[in-house]
């Protein structure tokens, strides 16, 4: 079981990622610095959140062509399951392995709170401890969330079953206009489901004592790829 979580300059979630996976599969994951390249070959890579480089030029714009990325692309496009959340998910974007842009809240305002979320569709690498249309409870925190995509686009996510998470109410029923993302997206996957990029923070809703244990299904779908 080996997983790795790389950490970026102005990164600020690896701690709490690796407390997640740990929680759920017994086994603390690597910390990798973006300069190493020598991966190996691991079950799962995380790019966490955080203001990678400040988010100087554009979010995850810089961290993208950090030394580490070439080895996480390679790895990724050959099918090892990498999960990216807030500023890993703007890394995605800016890598194109998955589609579209994250662009300034519609708000224009710094977003920090707790938002629900409904699972769209299954995915046998991230999701598969849970159903499709289970709702969880995770942290925003982000000024560059809005998740935008062309017409063309998000026919072809619809149509693939690429459209991971939407931000929901409490019951799962209605979408939610959180931060302007288009059609309430709050995560996408690749065509394969192999990658997953989402804003919200599941990694901190996975411990009761610290009054959320929301995410924790979605961590023992994790804890799966790890076995």
């Amino acid at each position: 079981m080996d997983s790795v979580v790389v950490v970026f300059p102005g990164s600020n979630r690896e701690k709490d990622m690796a407390d997640a996976i740990e929680r759920v599969a017994g086994t603390r994951p690597r910390l990798l610095w973006h300069k190493d390249t020598e991966i190996g070959n691991p079950d799962l890579i995380v790019l966490p959140g955080g203001f990678s480089y400040g988010d100087y030029l554009r979010c995850g714009a810089i961290a993208a062509h950090s030394p580490v990325m070439k080895e996480v692309i390679r790895l990724a496009n050959g099918g090892t399951p990498l999960l990216a959340v807030c500023n890993g998910f703007q890394m995605l974007v800016e890598t194109r392995l998955v589609p579209g842009a994250l662009l300034r809240n519609a708000s224009l305002k710094f977003i920090c709170k707790d938002v629900h979320l409904r699972l769209e569709n299954n995915s046998d690498t991230f999701t598969s401890s849970m159903k499709t249309g289970d709702i969880m409870t995770v942290p925003v925190a982000h000024g560059e969330g809005n998740y935008v995509v062309s017409a063309d686009t998000l026919k072809a996510l619809n149509d693939n079953g690429q459209v991971a998470f939407r931000y929901c109410d409490a019951f799962g029923i209605q979408n939610v206009d959180i931060n302007g993302s288009t059609d309430a997206i709050a995560g996408v996957y690749n065509e394969s489901k192999t990658i997953l990029g989402m804003m919200p923070h599941p990694e901190d809703a996975t411990d009761e004592t610290l009054g959320n244990a929301s995410a924790r299904p979605f961590f023992d779908g994790i804890a799966k790829i790890l076995r």
